[in-house]
Parts: C-alpha cells; structure tokens; sequence
C-alpha cells in the first residue's frame, strides 16, 4: 500500500511519554493589477526526513488508478494535463500542486473533523483515496468550475496507512483557477461534501471552514488605520507607535489565529502592478508564518534532521503558470515555468534543489567600489562593468558621455538606444559599452589630428572597424564606416575632447 502522508500539511512528533500531533499551514491568495492571481501557502512538518522539497512533474495522459481499502482497484483515468506538485517520501504528490493550465490544488490538515466515506466495493470504479483526490483533479480539469460539476462523480474513501501505523489523513482542499474563481472542498460527516467560498482566499487548518468565518466576526475592530489620542481629564493617552490599529490581532500559530492574521494581512496589501509583484508580497506576508522548530516542541525532542518546521513556502503564479518556492535548506526564490515543459514529451521525474542541505549565503564584500581589484569582482554587479580604460569596476551608465543610436534613413536618434564612452585619464583611449548587455566594450586608441582637417577621426580601433569621429560640433560612431551613433558637443558638455589636445 503506497503512502500518502506526503499530502498532509502537519506537525507530527512521537514523544517520549505520549505521541503528539502538531500542524501548521497557512495559505493566501494576491490578485495584482494586470489580471495576476497568485496563491501561496507554507508547509510545516516536523516529522523527520518528510522532505517536502522535492518537486515532481507529471507529464500529460498518464493513467492512474484510484486506491482504496482494498488496494488500487479504484477509479482510473487517464489525465490530461501535467501539472507540478510537492511530494513526501518519495511518492509521487504532494499538499502543493499547479497544471499547465494554471489550475492550483493544496492540500490542508484538518484533523478531527475531515470524515470520508465508509468504503462499498459496488462504487470502486468511482472511489479514490484522498491523496488520489488530488491527482485526479490537477490532471483532469483547467478549472474550478469543471471540477464542481464533476466532483459528485467521484468517492472519497477512508484509506487507513499501514506503513505510517494506520495514521488519520484529513484533509482539506482549496482549488483556485486564473480567473481567480476559488473554493474550499471538506469532506465531513462520512463522505457529505462541503464547498466554501474562500474568505480573502485564506485558509489554514481545523475548525471546519464555516467556524472560521464565524470566528473573524470577533475581529471585526482591526484595522491599518492608527488609533486616535484619547483625552481623558487632563491626560492624554496617545497611540506609541505604528501598528496601533491592529492592536489585538493574534500572534501564536494555533489555526484560528493564522487564519485572522492572514485574513488581516491580505486585506490590508499595498496595491500590486504585476503578477510577480504579488509573488514578492506573498513571501513577505508568509514569513510571518514560518514555525521556528523550538517554538512547538519540547527541546528533547526535537528532530536532528530538519532546521525549521516551515519546510518550504510556495507561490504559484496562475497567470504566467510559474511554481515558485524557497525551502528551509535554502532561502533563495526559485522558479518552474510550466510554459517551457513539453508535458506531452516529458517524463516522469523528481526535481531537488537542495540535496546540500546547507543554507548559502554570498558575499558581496567586493562589490565595493574601493575593493574591486579584478575584472571578476564586478560580474554580479548589476549596472556595473569592468573598465579597461580606467582599470576599475564602473557604472559606465554614469561615468561614461552617452551617445544616442542614429537612423541614417530617417536622420532621427533613438535616446532609448544607447552607448555610452568612457576615456583613459590620458584620453589616449577610448572605450565603448553598449546598452545592450550581450555586446562586449570595446576599446579604441587615440589618432593624432592634422591640422586644418575637418572630419577628424580621433580614437579608432581598426580590427573591430569602430572609429570615434568628430564633425560640426557633433562627434559620431562610426562601425564600417557607417554612422551608429552621435553626440552634440558643447564646451561644458559631451565627450569634452579637446582637438588642440
């Protein structure tokens, strides 16, 4: 019987005395102004080597079989999508998952109150297991809608996992399309299925759905607007600081406390131009979920083998169908464009990402001007190139005398196109950058000018056949002879070189 521990979004620890369970997940979803929806949620688990960071992608019309009690001789359905997903111990989905139509699955704990139905072998061909639940709908459907026309289609069963002790396996769903159309699936009361509309497209774990609703009434007074000065007889009672108008906002990591803290952030967001602005703001929103490991679980006990129980923080971007996360192993924000997979080609495979298990860091101690000494120490500064004119790292946007693009059939220049020229302290050489990144400088010597010449060529590099000339109060760059470039000279302005030189 394969396990499907790895959809679960929990905290599981067997303690010394008495096992106790411990979960925390917390979901959003951003909208931004050009149509973008982004849902993002953080995993925790403190069970050791659960390992949520491996990325498996399904490729498109794979046939899968539904399990049940009895083993897999349930639904079966071939997909038609492929879709990316988390995974856990090696299996093959996981509580994150995203298809190549943009539809977004997760998966939430919700023990205590998730109840599937009794397993009757007459409906196997319609029964699956909640795990199966998932894959069924990321390989099936492109969007919400389709899935709740379909969804009374199907059975989920109470599939018990031996290999993990017969451990419960409630769960919760929230489905959301790039349309922005949500809902959360529960599945309670021996199989009665209940469908929400996402509150600000939060969602976190027990209660059931409607009690947290409920629950946000009690909240109803936050707000980001600071709170007045009270005068009281002669005293006057003013707010400390920032923040006062979400005094009472909860800060522990129960579930209904996520649940208003993310209600309360998410409604509060700054405006978000583009999708990927919300992908940023969803991960500055979700740190304030990460789970430091000592904060649930008593020092004897913790795992040697994980570092937080925040295991990894996704954001699924919808509308550019892009899979980003970042992990407890490793903080920087990684990406899977679904748009660039074949999944009718491509097979079958796990992405890890972190099989180091060792947080980077970089330094950028030689970005300092002062301290590049090498053409190297400059590469990965954004804006900056080495010179070899000046034999330092340069903004050369800033340091160099621009030159705008010329159109010789129209006799127009194009400010958006640009070269910028930088000369040696001696001005006995110039060099040119470009503004487009792949085009290398390149560095021209100085000729001498006789006198009485009236089209001067003064810096020229023969083997690249660029020349720097100047003419009428305009100096031109010239690549075979043709004009590319120009600039107006004034005295106080331009490249400044001085024919008398």
């Amino acid at each position: 019987m394969k396990p499907i521990l790895n959809a679960v979004c929990i905290i599981f620890l067997l303690l010394i005395l008495r096992p106790a369970n411990v979960y925390s997940c917390t979901g959003i979803t951003l909208k931004s102004k050009d149509g973008g929806v982004v849902v993002s949620r953080t995993v925790e688990w403190a069970l050791n080597d659960a390992q949520h960071n491996k990325i498996l992608i399904v490729p498109r019309n794979k046939a899968f079989v539904g399990q049940t009690p009895e083993g897999y001789n349930g639904k079966s359905w071939k997909g038609k999508y492929g879709f990316v997903t988390l995974t856990a111990y090696d299996q093959n989905y996981g509580p994150d998952g995203m298809n190549e139509k943009g539809l977004y699955v997760g998966v939430y704990y919700l023990p205590g109150f998730a109840e599937y139905s009794v397993y009757d072998p007459k409906n196997k061909s319609r029964s699956m297991s909640v795990g199966d639940l998932m894959q069924w709908m990321l390989s099936s459907f492109n969007s919400v809608d389709e899935i709740l026309t379909e969804l009374d289609k199907v059975i989920v069963v109470d599939v018990k996992n031996e290999e993990f002790g017969g451990a419960a396996l409630p769960f919760h769903f929230k489905i959301t399309d790039p349309s922005g159309n949500s809902r959360i699936i529960e599945i309670v009361n021996k199989g009665e299925v209940k469908i929400y509309q996402p509150y600000l497209g939060v969602i976190t774990n027990s209660p059931t759905y409607d009690w947290h609703l409920i629950n946000m009434r009690n909240y109803i007074q936050l707000s980001p607007n600071p709170q007045q000065t009270l005068k009281l007889d002669n005293f006057e009672l003013s707010p400390l600081g920032g923040g006062s108008g979400m005094i009472g906002l909860p800060g522990d990591f129960t579930p209904p406390s996520r649940f208003v803290r993310a209600a309360a952030f998410t409604a509060s967001v700054r405006p978000l131009a583009t999708s990927l602005d919300a992908v940023f703001e969803s991960f500055r929103i979700l740190d304030n979920f990460n789970v430091p490991l000592g904060t649930l679980i008593p020092a004897g006990n913790i795992p040697s083998d994980i570092v937080s129980s925040t295991q990894i923080t996704t954001a699924s971007d919808l509308k550019q169908k892009v899979f980003y996360y970042h992990t407890m192993w490793n903080r920087e924000i990684r990406k899977i464009d679904l748009k660039n997979i074949d999944f009718s080609t491509v097979r079958e495979q796990v992405i890890d990402d972190d099989q180091q298990k060792s947080n980077r860091t970089k330094d950028i101690t030689s970005f300092l001007i002062g301290n590049v000494q090498k053409p190297g120490d400059c590469n990965d500064l954004q804006g900056y190139a080495w010179s070899v004119v000046k034999n330092s790292c340069i903004n050369f946007v800033e340091t160099g005398s621009v030159f705008s693009a010329y159109n010789a059939k129209t006799g127009t220049t194009d400010s958006g196109k640009s070269a910028f020229v930088v000369l040696s302290d001696d001005k006995q050489k110039a060099e040119v950058f470009f503004s487009y990144p792949t085009d290398k400088p390149i560095v021209l010597k100085a000729k001498p000018v006789r006198e009485g010449e009236t089209m001067p060529v003064i810096f020229e590099n023969k083997s690249e056949k660029l020349k720097i000339r100047f003419y009428k109060d305009t100096y031109h760059i010239l690549y075979h002879d043709e004009i590319r470039y120009i600039q107006h000279y004034s005295s106080n302005e331009g490249l400044g070189f001085n024919l008398n030189n």
